[in-house]
């Protein structure tokens, strides 16, 4: 039965992202008796304002097939003859790290805010921080009440009281957080995160690479960069911020090469034209240099480059060099005049080992149908990317795809980062280093599964140290430690260095 007679309250003010609840009266048995409300959650449908309902189990299924502001049809299990849509109060805590302790101009705590308790503690350098509660952190980019963000805040809460616990059974813990697929970041012990002078802070907890390493398994990729006539001015600019943040998805543990193709194939540095080089500071960096001198011009010939880039990646496997593990290609093109199967059927089917990952750069959609074949075609996913603002959030989609057999096969690997200086720290010469596993959902999901996020807590090196038998090593002997990537995480002469190699892996806007 459809019916048309809801009403939002009058005392009722919904804006997006905000929580309510749906009364239905039931016109049998008993006309005042009220269904147990249904949480609902104000958001957004292409332009069209849509409630979804998160349906409680022991509730009859709702389906919402049309909404406007004046009129809502719903399909119910059985008839109802009123409802109302009325404020929900989750019992919950949320303290934005950058609206805590905030006021507006009537003296009033801001949304989100709240008065939240900060005192120094020596463990901590004397910064002042809350013991009892963890703060949210959400990328400047993100809307703090997105119902995705709210939702994984909700039921992130939990953390706190094992946070807490950590600390006390081991004093010598520092930072502990959980960095969450939506993009949220919960850090205990809570503090007050500051932004620049732009009002902004940068930190993505998805970009680090303790996130990263935790999240995927090691990667060899190649990246195919469409540089014709018709990626000139924006979309060259929206092409090349692409490339570069796909270069900030990739860890130590990835390998990687960038091709720039026309009528021709460039490789962005020519003298490693033959072979993958990992995915480290320096040659992340190196190659954003040469990214910037890229010209549009020609025809694509996006078949020749999709040869070069399968070929690459055989015969840079065969050698045993890379990650000999996952392996994709990164393909950030305005559009393909063809789905070029039979490329695919030579290098990549029946097996697919090689994923494709299609970035269509601009509004236009007349080319979209042939890069979402080739993602689905060959186990990958299709991404549009209009404006420069859409290139972070999207370009991270990837990872969710590279994270499904970790999810599936349930591997809570450990990861351990490389040395580096935190500098919330007194001692700055005093490394650390972070480890962290996955975080996968316990429920019965699809085998696609889903991938939560990274747990992670901060270990001085100072600390492993304490742990070896100093006994056994001899008057002359000492330790040390490198990572499987060749960094060094602990050695005698290590503390002397003034500018280690590694800086700063996570940022608390206390520079």
């Amino acid at each position: 039965m459809v019916i048309t007679n809801f009403q939002l309250c009058d005392h009722a003010s919904f804006r997006l992202g905000d929580w309510c609840s749906l009364k239905a009266l039931s016109r049998r048995p008993n006309p005042k008796q009220t269904t147990t409300p249904n949480i609902l959650c104000v958001t957004w449908l292409k332009t069209h304002p849509i409630i979804h309902i998160h349906s409680d189990p022991h509730n009859q299924n709702i389906d919402i097939t049309c909404f406007s502001m004046s009129q809502l049809y719903i399909n119910l299990l059985r008839p109802y003859q009123y409802c109302e849509l009325l404020p929900l109060v989750l019992s919950y805590e949320y303290f934005n790290a950058v609206l805590i302790n905030e006021l507006d101009q009537e003296g009033n705590n801001v949304e989100l805010g709240g008065e939240f308790i900060l005192q120094p503690n020596e463990h901590f350098n004397n910064l002042s921080v809350n013991l009892s509660l963890s703060v949210v952190q959400v990328p400047t980019n993100m809307y703090n009440k997105d119902s995705a963000i709210v939702n994984g805040v909700y039921w992130s809460e939990a953390l706190n009281k094992v946070f807490v616990d950590n600390f006390e059974r081991d004093p010598s813990l520092i930072w502990q957080y959980f960095g969450s697929a939506k993009g949220f970041f919960r850090q205990y012990p809570g503090i007050k995160w500051t932004p620049d002078e732009h009002g902004v802070i940068a930190f993505d907890c998805r970009n680090r690479k303790w996130y990263i390493q935790a999240a995927t398994s090691p990667k060899d990729v190649v990246i195919l960069l469409d540089v014709s006539g018709s990626m000139k001015g924006l979309r060259l600019t929206i092409a090349k911020q692409t490339v570069s943040s796909i270069l900030d998805t990739l860890g130590d543990d990835d390998f990687f090469n960038i091709i720039a193709y026309n009528e021709e194939l460039h490789y962005v540095e020519t003298c490693l034209n033959t072979t993958l080089v990992q995915a480290d500071i320096t040659n992340k960096d190196h190659f954003r240099e040469h990214l910037d001198k890229l010209q549009a011009r020609g025809i694509g010939m996006l078949d020749v480059a999709l040869t070069e880039a399968f070929e690459l990646l055989s015969d840079f496997n065969q050698t045993g060099r890379g990650s000999t593990c996952s392996q994709a290609i990164m393909l950030v093109t305005d559009g393909a005049v063809d789905t070029y199967d039979a490329v695919f059927a030579k290098y990549n089917w029946p097996d697919r080992k090689v994923r494709i990952f299609p970035y269509l750069i601009g509004r236009e959609s007349a080319f979209a149908d042939n890069l979402k074949w080739m993602a689905c075609a060959n186990k990958g996913y299709f991404t549009q990317i209009s404006t420069l603002a859409d290139v972070q959030e999207n370009v991270m989609e990837y990872l969710h795809v590279l994270s499904r057999p970790k999810v599936i096969d349930q591997e809570h690997d450990v990861v351990w980062t490389e040395a580096y200086i935190d500098n919330t720290m007194e001692d700055k010469q005093s490394p650390v280093t972070t480890v962290a596993m996955p975080v996968f959902s316990t429920k019965n999901e699809t085998n696609r599964g889903i991938l939560l996020g990274v747990v992670g807590t901060d270990v001085p090196v100072s600390e492993l140290l304490k742990t070896l038998p100093k006994y056994k090593l001899g008057i002359h002997g000492y330790a040390f430690a490198i990572t499987n990537n060749g960094y060094v995480l602990t050695h005698p002469d290590l503390n002397g260095l003034s500018s280690p190699r590694v800086v700063n892996n996570r940022n608390c806007g206390n520079n």
